[in-house]
């Protein structure tokens, strides 16, 4: 009869305790929505300013104190940088995404081919070989820009756009995020293909990419983001306004002369167009993306 009594009692307690701990929960992640919109607003902020300035004329976007929103919205700057005869935006465009197409394909072929090699496959020196190449991604670019240089140099490379996109057909992260993925694909999957008489590179082609989807859209987004947005790399390697790409060839449109003012209402007009590609990636790849990284944390 005393138990009885007692497990009520600690019932009774415990139904009282449930809507405060409800409550602490919801306090909890109000707090917790509130720091992600701060957050956010703030890193948000410098490219609402851009595509707010973007719409102001020369005198607004120099006036002290400035102002947030444009006075009075203008298409001047847009006008201004596809009419520009000396800024060939069509041809950087082009440039970039002849680049940013074939790092995307080559990095995702060579990631997911032997990220799949390392995950599945046994032989000598697999493990060293596999902490070999996630060294390298310890090493900062500077290191291995002027090598890299070096060798372009030396294949007649420079000033080509092979020399922005042989570099890339390799990444250690790539092989490493590709390899956690495929450790996930049944070994019995595989070994059925095999039985069945497909070959390694079929049973890799029609068994093991489709499993590997929400990994090759998160890679291929943030390739396509990272190859499109490159600024030093091409910088260095490129040296005629043929080769430029959409990134560089904003810098034709900031004065050389220290007389002149940047006329920074069409510099941001010519950034914006420049990442409007990026953005339209970013959302048309967005579901696959949150599915990648969900994966990825399993």
């Amino acid at each position: 009869m005393n138990v009885t009594t007692s497990n009520r009692l600690r019932l009774s307690e415990q139904l009282e305790e449930e809507p405060k701990l409800i409550h602490r929960s919801r306090q909890g992640h109000w707090a917790a929505y509130l720091m992600l919109t701060l957050a956010s607003v703030v890193a948000a902020l410098p490219f609402i300013w851009m595509v707010f300035g973007s719409f102001k004329s020369g005198r607004e976007i120099r006036q002290v104190p400035p102002t947030f929103f444009p006075e009075e919205f203008t298409l001047e700057n847009y006008q201004t940088i596809l009419n520009d005869k000396d800024l060939p935006l069509g041809l950087f465009y082009r440039n970039s995404a002849i680049i940013a197409f074939a790092n995307v394909v080559t990095v995702l072929f060579t990631s997911s081919l032997v990220g799949y090699i390392f995950a599945k496959f046994e032989f000598k020196s697999k493990k060293i070989l596999f902490w070999f190449i996630l060294a390298t991604m310890m090493l900062p670019f500077q290191v291995r820009m002027i090598p890299g240089y070096l060798i372009l140099a030396k294949l007649g490379l420079i000033n080509n756009l092979w020399g922005l996109i042989i570099p890339s057909a390799v990444d250690a992260f790539g092989i490493f995020l590709f390899r956690q993925f495929a450790l996930s694909v049944p070994n019995e999957l595989l070994d059925a293909a095999r039985v069945d008489g497909a070959s390694e590179f079929r049973i890799y082609r029609s068994i093991v990419l489709p499993e590997l989807g929400p990994a090759l859209a998160t890679f291929g987004m943030l390739s396509f983001m990272f190859s499109w947005n490159a600024y030093l790399w091409p910088l260095i390697i490129t040296n005629s306004p043929e080769m430029r790409t959409a990134v560089i060839g904003i810098e034709a449109l900031v004065p050389r002369s220290g007389s002149q003012l940047p006329e920074w209402n069409v510099i941001m007009a010519a950034a914006m167009m420049v990442l409007l590609p990026p953005v339209a990636v970013i959302l048309t790849m967005q579901r696959w993306f949150v599915r990648g990284l969900v994966e990825t944390e399993k």
